[in-house]
């Protein structure tokens, strides 16, 4: 049965301190959302998939270099990106997922080429670039990837480190983007993406590319994207909690969402938040500390963007 759509986008629950943030960026990050959110419109409003509109509102935020992902990704400890993503189909629960890459412009792209053209779920490294390359994705260098503001975060960071004064800034330890989607036909779809921990160890893989942890999708209960400490996402396997929550016991998503970040996400000492929506187009985008980068479209022109 033919209903309306909703599309839900993040761009990180690591926000800047409202004391540093100017209203000039402010602006910038809101000008920001909204492109992104006609970008995953375009395909729900031509009649399209929830899968095609969550690749394409990734997309868009791995194009904006505000965001850490794809062009924005921040630094590992040796001056290199490694990036994550993963895309999950809530029909089939089919999905695809790289970690530890760079070279593809956009890795949503990659991970959505692992899905559709291997057996595997989750590639890493030269396996899943060996991928993207079949699948004809551009690639592009390490300074399509160099942002002089990350590259500064990563010597502050590391500075802080070697002085022993490392605070705890969530928008240096953390940042993602995502976007989830209800299509016309019922359908809902998740997809992630991020650039990781600002100086990271190399080789360190978040919950944003693992299924169940940072993403998520079933038509029977939520499609589910996730930002924030993915250490603390990976151990409560935060994604699937929700939607076992949903599914088996018959809470609401916004209620299993809210109680998940709230309750068992501040008790493990984990700060982030989530978007999520629901067969029936309800959603939710729950956070745990100062802010988080969102934006939600609905069917009938309901548009809105956030930062706190």
């Amino acid at each position: 049965m033919a209903q309306g759509y909703t599309l839900v986008i993040h761009g990180g629950a690591g926000v800047l301190p409202r004391q540093t943030m100017t209203e000039e960026m402010e602006t910038r990050y809101h000008a920001a959302l909204d492109r992104v959110l006609a970008a995953g419109e375009a395909i729900l409003e031509a009649d399209g998939s929830a899968l095609d509109a969550v690749e394409a509102a990734v997309i868009a935020l791995e194009n904006e270099p505000l965001f850490n992902a794809g062009r924005g990704a921040v630094f590992t400890r040796k001056g290199t990106h490694e990036m994550d993503a993963a895309i999950m189909d809530g029909t089939d629960r089919r999905a695809g997922a790289v970690a530890g890459i760079m070279g593809p412009r956009n890795p949503i792209r990659a991970a959505r080429a692992v899905m559709e053209r291997t057996s595997h779920v989750l590639m890493i490294g030269d396996g899943a670039l060996d991928v993207a390359r079949e699948a004809g994705l551009p690639f592009e260098d390490a300074d399509y990837f160099y942002t002089e503001e990350r590259h500064a975060s990563l010597q502050s960071t590391l500075e802080m480190e070697r002085s022993g004064e490392l605070d705890d800034d969530p928008s240096r330890r953390h940042g993602t983007v995502g976007a989830v989607a209800l299509d016309r036909h019922g359908c809902l779809a998740a997809a992630t993406s991020t650039g990781g921990m600002t100086a990271k160890r190399a080789g360190r893989v978040g919950d944003s590319p693992v299924i169940g942890a940072g993403t998520y999708a079933d038509n029977r209960s939520c499609a589910i994207s996730a930002t924030g400490d993915g250490e603390v996402f990976l151990r409560l396997a935060v994604a699937h909690e929700i939607e076992a929550r949903v599914r088996l016991t018959g809470a609401t998503m916004k209620d299993a969402a809210g109680t998940v970040v709230a309750d068992d996400l501040t008790d493990a000492g984990g700060s982030g938040g989530l978007i999520a929506v629901a067969p029936d187009g309800t959603f939710a985008a729950p956070f745990n500390c100062e802010g988080m980068y969102r934006g939600w479209s609905r069917e009938g022109g309901d548009r809105e963007t956030h930062v706190y």
